[in-house]
């Protein structure tokens, strides 16, 4: 008799832990799978991201794409890209490249790196920077590409924007 009561204790303790533990593995999946999107970045554990310039239309006749790129290099390192491509040499083509943090007591990114590259007389600019950064914030890289000729009233441009990466 003693048997058969331990029997059905331990059975019991052993659903009632099961059930516990289901429910726990459920709320972190929901945690994870969560798609919390930010101006236009969805934030991700992934250890790289990519944004292109998406509207054909709006780029213009010299701007082909704007490329941005970032990714991690190590602990608390991050590797930033940014590129513009004219569809033909122009008399100015420029990449201006933001490095964002994103602040979860406001839920906004705020700027933490900038810089622009620009050249005259061709059809592709790039800019690379590899930047130590605090841990345990989402990252991301967002552009702004321009190209046209200096006899026109305004150049051709375009946005990019990688997704944030979480730098643990």
């Amino acid at each position: 008799m003693k048997r058969r009561i331990l029997s059905s204790i331990s059975c019991l303790c052993i659903l009632c832990g099961l059930v516990l533990s289901i429910s726990v593995n459920a709320k972190a999946e929901d945690m994870i799978s969560a798609d919390i999107i930010v101006d236009g970045s969805r934030l991700t554990y992934e250890d790289y991201s990519y944004g292109t310039s998406s509207n054909p239309i709006v780029r213009g006749e010299h701007l082909m794409t704007g490329d941005s790129i970032i990714s991690k290099t190590g602990n608390g390192r991050i590797y930033t890209y940014g590129e513009t491509t004219a569809n033909h040499d122009v008399d100015f083509v420029a990449v201006i490249v933001y490095v964002d943090r994103y602040d979860e007591s406001d839920g906004l990114w705020g700027q933490v790196d900038g810089r622009v590259k620009d050249a005259r007389d061709t059809y592709f600019v790039l800019s690379t920077k590899t930047l130590q950064v605090d841990r345990g914030y989402f990252y991301r890289v967002h552009c702004e590409h321009f190209a046209g000729n200096d006899d026109e009233e305004m150049y051709d441009s375009a946005i990019s924007a990688t997704n944030g990466i979480w730098i643990p």
